[in-house]
């Protein structure tokens, strides 16, 4: 990346940080509806595949370590800081065109991560709510910032094999040369 890259005056796709306060503040809304009209496991059946449920996971993903004594909280607590720090210098650095994809992406795990963090620092647990099941088999219950971190996931892995991902230089690289 050069420095035309980026527009004078502006930090790269960091513009894009206004995603992240969005998912950040509907998350937080979502949990805070949740835990002022459930109670603990309560659960309201929206119809034949989902549930909303009020759920603490002090775990992660899948509720990963989620008996694990208490020290996890700080651990998960500092690798979304830092995985948070390393995304918004990437934001920064990524150019302001041509890279949207990535942008959304990247922005889509920070507010994601960023929320949960707020649980775990405050709470010392994450609220979780979105029940999806078939018959008797249940997903992990999930809530919005999850679905952020999975969406933004899938996104990068996407834009890996797809998108933006790859710079003009790569692609003139990855072309026979001409005979002259």
């Amino acid at each position: 990346m050069t420095e035309s890259d980026v527009e004078p005056g502006r930090a790269g796709a960091s513009a894009w940080l206004w995603l992240s306060a969005l998912v950040i503040a509907l998350d937080q809304l979502t949990k805070w509806l949740i835990v002022q009209r459930f109670e603990l496991y309560d659960r309201i059946e929206v119809n034949a595949l989902l549930n909303i449920t009020r759920h603490h996971n002090t775990g992660a993903a899948f509720s990963f370590l989620a008996d694990a004594g208490g020290w996890q909280r700080w651990l998960f607590v500092a690798l979304a800081c830092v995985i948070s720090v390393v995304i918004m210098v990437w934001l920064r650095r990524l150019p302001t065109r041509g890279q949207g994809w990535l942008a959304l992406a990247l922005a889509l795990v920070l507010g994601g991560a960023l929320g949960n963090v707020i649980d775990r620092v405050h709470l010392h647990y994450v609220v979780d709510f979105i029940q999806v099941h078939w018959g008797d088999s249940y997903f992990p219950t999930f809530n919005v910032a999850d679905m952020a971190i999975s969406v933004g996931a899938v996104l990068l892995v996407l834009d890996s094999f797809f998108g933006s991902g790859r710079s003009e230089n790569a692609k003139a690289e990855s072309e026979p040369a001409e005979d002259t």
